[in-house]
């Protein structure tokens, strides 16, 4: 399952304004990797860039694959999670499936045990057989990453996967994605929750300014100088015997 992914020069703009320019990172397997930036920072555009789903300046290694073989490299998280149709959540996640399975006939009982094993990493086992449009908004995130877990790709991208989830379905999400970064994947998730970013991500990448402001480890990324220039606060980071605590506090002029 190795794989990872380049990025090389990567540029966006929209509707005329430049959104950022000359993005150049690696992401391996291994990596659980944060973006975080303000509103407009264009953390969005670079994922849905790197996945060549709208134009840009630069090359992509996942941009450039051929659709059925990105389907099978990497599996994408989207923010918009409106479930319109009211198919029951197994059959929903059982899409993630979609790439591997033969133009016609039923599930295959290996790609069933894919969609068994994402329900339960989501704790979704009670609600497989509800339709899916009934589902709260935080049941329906979940559902979501299930589906992606299901398509079990070497490479994930979740845009805001935590966002509308409970704080225990938060710290839940992100230790799943943390442990498929463990098991070899490549993970990449962008995240408002700055605490949550310090304590499970192995790498954070900053992006303000029209570009990547800072890329290492969480402890340098999140710099109270770095954070008042990228985000206008202040901040407290303390590493305790439970692991880092990161708390925005103050807007700062």
């Amino acid at each position: 399952m190795s794989a990872g992914f380049d990025l090389r020069g990567l540029g966006v703009s929209l509707r005329g304004r430049p959104v950022f320019s000359d993005v150049t990172l690696s992401v391996r397997p291994g990596e659980m990797v944060g973006l975080i930036g303000p509103n407009g920072a264009g953390k969005t555009s670079l994922m849905r860039a790197a996945l060549g789903l709208i134009p840009c300046e630069g090359e992509s290694s996942l941009a450039g694959l051929s659709p059925a073989a990105r389907a099978k490299t990497v599996a994408w998280m989207p923010q918009a999670r409106e479930i319109a149709w009211p198919v029951p959540v197994e059959r929903l996640v059982a899409l993630g499936r979609l790439p591997y399975l033969p133009a016609r006939g039923g599930l295959p009982e290996a790609d069933r045990a894919h969609v068994d094993r994402a329900l339960a990493r989501l704790d979704l086992q009670g609600l497989r057989h509800r339709a899916s449009s009934r589902l709260s908004g935080g049941e329906q995130a979940r559902a979501l990453i299930a589906r992606a877990l299901a398509q079990d790709t070497p490479v994930l991208m979740a845009d805001e996967p935590i966002a509308g989830l409970d704080p225990a379905h938060q710290i839940s999400a992100m230790r799943i994605f943390r442990d498929l970064a463990g098991e070899g994947r490549a993970v990449m998730v962008s995240l408002h929750d700055l605490g949550l970013a310090a304590r499970h991500c192995t790498r954070l990448i900053l992006m303000a300014g029209g570009g990547v402001m800072a890329d290492g480890p969480p402890g340098e990324v999140l710099s109270p100088g770095r954070m008042a220039r990228a985000f206008g606060v202040s901040v407290w980071h303390q590493e305790t015997e439970h692991g880092p605590v990161f708390q925005p506090l103050e807007v700062v002029e």
